[in-house]
């Protein structure tokens, strides 16, 4: 498969010049004014945002402003947007020399991404047929910042590797593709999938490793020098991790329906992080000979039992079905660190700078098909009728709906969602190939001053790499006592 991409990379032919100054100013006042051009025909207020709500209460016989919608999801968003602002931001600072790239080129997308996310979502979701427009509420920025972590997933496997302006494609698309996906796997199919496992997880994470693998860099060694943490970096990082751990719970439970259905998704997420925090720092100490502990398992693989409580989450999985998922995400996701990731580099020529493969895909898919097999589980003796209905959304035209065809098809929006993520990344990855996005050569990958204005005394020195911490290579612990090597440069 690597064969492929290298006679790809000697068709499109090198690209060595980093000069962005003309590239990601066009891209984005001409992206930024299209979108203003955009929201001007078609994004309009909902009734609860708009001036004629007051209208609005009094026809629907609401009695309270307090029953806006606003007042039930704004908290849930603020939580959301702290994730995918400064949650994932931060925990892609780890490497020592592209904080700026990894909190900044985040934020890009991030800015970019939840608007041109409102429109394709609206389109899809929210268009008035008879207006021809696209309403929206808090509830729709709740959806956009969901769509926004796909790209930031994907981001996550290249970082390091693209240049702006590649991100900025990555964000096109991966909005783009995200929300066609949402539709089949929520609309079509009807799946559930509050948290993401599937729609953002899944599909972010092979979406983000299929892109790579066409981008693949065999001389990336010759950035060995800045592949790796120190100490500040790595605190940084971790946290990015205590925010994206501590609000989980409002991510996954963010759009669930008010009442049982959103107090349940943010139980069973809460105890699925904190049963993977343990498994992961359990098998953290054991891979080691002295029994330390690695940075790498304890900033990514705690996060997996949120990933993979997504899907399930809302559903009657019981606190000790949430315990057991988050146990066992959390042990898969640290053997992934160890081993997985330094397979994929070295026999398929895959190089997934964070991990997302171990983090965000695998658990991802396992949460997919953890809710196909709760759902099919699932009994009126449990649910109650009326509760098995609202879970599930059994109404018009899928009242008849079983548990068991809902399980089928749940599984079946697993796949959809690793399809779409694999071949999408694919194409995507092919047209990043093209030698005019100013992306760096493999000897200057992983340093913030290719495209950010540095501080002299700051180039003057290169910190020794941390080797512990670099995500895509194997270490072999037997060699030091300290258990990690320093590369000095």
């Amino acid at each position: 498969m690597g064969n492929c991409c290298d006679r790809a990379a000697s068709f499109f032919g090198p690209q060595k010049n980093t000069n962005v100054r003309v590239g990601l100013p066009a891209v984005c006042f001409v992206w930024q004014i299209a979108m203003v051009v955009l929201f001007g025909v078609f994004i309009r207020y909902d009734e609860e945002s708009d001036t004629h709500w007051v209208e609005f209460r009094r026809e629907n016989n609401i009695t309270s402003d307090i029953e806006n919608d606003f007042y039930f999801r704004y908290p849930s968003f603020q939580d959301v947007h702290v994730m995918i602002f400064v949650g994932f931001g931060f925990l892609m600072t780890f490497l020592k020399r592209y904080s700026y790239g990894g909190v900044g080129f985040n934020f890009l997308i991030a800015a970019f991404g939840l608007q041109w996310a409102l429109l394709m979502q609206g389109w899809f979701h929210s268009l008035n047929p008879e207006t021809g427009k696209i309403t929206i509420g808090v509830e729709s920025l709740i959806n956009a910042d969901f769509c926004c972590a796909g790209s930031l997933i994907a981001f996550g496997a290249l970082l390091g590797k693209v240049s702006p302006v590649q991100t900025l494609v990555v964000a096109l698309f991966g909005v783009t593709l995200f929300a066609v996906e949402e539709y089949i796997i929520l609309d079509l199919l009807h799946c559930r999938d509050a948290g993401g496992s599937m729609v953002i997880h899944c599909f972010g994470g092979y979406y983000g490793l299929a892109i790579s693998w066409v981008l693949y860099r065999p001389n990336l060694h010759l950035s060995k020098r800045f592949h790796g943490a120190v100490y500040h970096s790595d605190l940084f990082a971790m946290i990015g991790t205590l925010y994206l751990w501590m609000y989980w719970p409002s991510f996954n439970s963010a759009i669930t329906d008010h009442g049982d259905g959103q107090h349940r998704t943010a139980i069973n997420t809460y105890l699925a992080l904190a049963s993977s925090v343990l498994t992961t720092v359990a098998i953290s100490s054991m891979s080691k000979k002295g029994g330390k502990l690695d940075m790498v398992h304890i900033q990514n693989a705690t996060l997996a039992g949120g990933v993979a409580m997504g899907t399930a989450a809302e559903f009657m999985i019981q606190p000790y079905g949430a315990l057991i998922v988050g146990f066992c995400v959390g042990i898969i996701s640290t053997f992934g660190y160890l081993f997985v990731t330094p397979f994929l580099e070295k026999y398929l020529k895959l190089q997934d700078t964070c991990g997302v493969h171990n983090l965000h895909a695998v658990p991802g898919m396992l949460g997919g098909f953890i809710g196909a097999i709760t759902a099919a589980a699932a009994t009126e003796a449990v649910y109650g009728a009326e509760g098995l209905r609202n879970t599930f959304d059994f109404e018009g035209e899928f009242e008849n709906r079983t548990p068991g065809t809902q399980g089928g098809f749940q599984a079946a929006g697993t796949c959809v969602s690793i399809a779409f993520g694999l071949v999408g990344g694919v194409c995507v990855g092919f047209i990043l190939r093209f030698p005019i996005w100013a992306d760096p050569g493999d000897d200057n990958c992983f340093d913030d001053e290719v495209y950010w204005e540095m501080l002299p005394e700051f180039l003057e020195i290169v910190p020794p790499v941390l080797e512990y911490n670099n995500h895509m290579i194997h270490k072999h612990q037997e060699i030091s006592e300290s258990n990690f090597s320093v590369d000095q440069s």
